[in-house]
């Protein structure tokens, strides 16, 4: 009976000791794993607005223009 319960008892200290280190492990990775996964995530989103968006869109967005005029029409009027 006794080495059953010592074999319980290394048993359970063996599993908290490797769920710890599984922790701090996972702990210390998730910022590259985030920086993984976004990057992924951008890439695909890019990908599939290029593809939503048809090519043609240029053709139908107007002409800037090249030169602006005044800023006011006639020009600003002091009220005093």
């Amino acid at each position: 009976m006794q080495k059953i319960c010592n074999l319980l008892a290394v048993s359970a200290f063996a599993m908290s000791g490797a769920m710890m280190v599984g922790g701090v492990l996972l702990y210390t990775r998730i910022p590259s794993l985030t920086k993984l996964y976004m990057s992924e995530l951008k890439l695909e989103l890019t990908q599939l607005v290029m593809e939503m968006v048809p090519a043609k869109i240029d053709d139908v967005m107007p002409k800037l223009p090249t030169s602006t005029g005044p800023a006011m029409p006639g020009g600003i009027k002091s009220p005093f």
